[in-house]
């Protein structure tokens, strides 16, 4: 070949390719991101869903049992079913708005609480008048250093009937 036919010829320059690949690598990154962050939401809403699942189950279970009249201001206690998927616990809230506890947090089940209620006030009643304000707390712990992180609260009541 002659000089003139090579200075005709184009090709990719080492700057042209380099530049290819980094913008090739600005892309893959952000798209890695996408699937990362699209993983966490999926893992999220998969967590709130065995919660609210569990949480609704608890409080049907709670809620089918005989109407137990609670003594001038205290409250009862349910005890609930076994069932409960491992790594939750569940929780019920006292009068005083704190909440059972549990020895082992990786699979606990602790009491549902009932606390009469006063459905003309909206508020907690000295004296049980047939409808007790149940909460169910959802715990999920996601590591040693976090054991009491709350994924959802499901408040209902029950009725004497």
């Amino acid at each position: 070949m002659n000089r003139k036919s090579m200075r005709n010829q184009k090709g990719v320059s080492l700057i042209e390719a380099l530049i290819a690949l980094a913008i090739l690598g600005v892309i893959a990154i952000a798209f890695l991101g996408g699937l990362m962050t699209s993983l966490k939401a999926v893992s999220i809403a998969d967590e709130r869903s065995t919660a609210q699942s569990l949480a609704q189950s608890q409080m049907e279970y709670v809620k089918s049992l005989n109407y137990t009249d609670a003594d001038p201001g205290s409250e009862v206690t349910y005890n609930k079913t076994a069932g409960i998927p491992q790594g939750y616990y569940v929780r019920g809230l006292h009068r005083e708005g704190y909440t059972s506890t549990g020895i082992n947090f990786t699979h606990t089940s602790e009491d549902i609480i009932g606390v009469p209620w006063d459905p003309d006030n909206g508020t907690e009643s000295y004296n049980d008048a047939g409808i007790q304000k149940i909460i169910v707390i959802i715990y999920h712990p996601y590591d040693a250093a976090h054991p009491d992180v709350r994924v959802l609260t499901l408040a209902d009541y029950k009725v004497r009937r």
